[in-house]
């Protein structure tokens, strides 16, 4: 690799959007792992509990000698399900709700944070610098 194609990879990986995307799908995969975990750990049994222990897995049927284990999609098909109702109660429903309140105007908006008087300084020299541009 030369020089050329090594710094182009280099400002390939330091893009934004590819940071975020990086970002975002780690953040995902650790998410994934915490509601598998609490569907797995938490509403599987109480599901188990309350109408019997859901596990179609040996379900299956055969036509020519194949066998169709049509069983595990149930139990995948049920986790699926059981996955996207907890990511729906769990974390649309509420944020939703006080995203809903927000622009009713029950939760104040977020207060702007004070500008340091460098801040200030540097706000003004910008817009001077751009007032100066739009009339040359």
């Amino acid at each position: 690799m030369g020089g050329s194609s090594l710094k182009g990879f280099k400002q390939f990986l330091m893009r934004g959007n590819v940071v975020d995307l990086a970002v975002a799908v780690v953040v995902g995969t650790a998410f994934t792992a915490v509601v598998t975990s609490l569907v797995k750990t938490i509403f599987t049994p109480l599901i188990a509990a309350i109408f019997g222990k859901p596990d179609f897995s040996a379900l299956t049927f055969t036509v020519n000698g194949s066998m169709f284990r049509y069983g595990e999609f149930i139990n995948s098909v049920i986790a699926f399900l059981s996955v996207a109702t907890v990511i729906y109660f769990v974390v649309v429903l509420p944020l939703k709700t006080i995203n809903d309140r927000r622009v009713r105007g029950q939760i104040p908006p977020e207060e702007d944070v004070a500008l340091t008087d460098e801040a200030r300084l540097l706000t003004e020299i910008r817009d001077l610098l751009a007032e100066r541009r739009t009339t040359s």
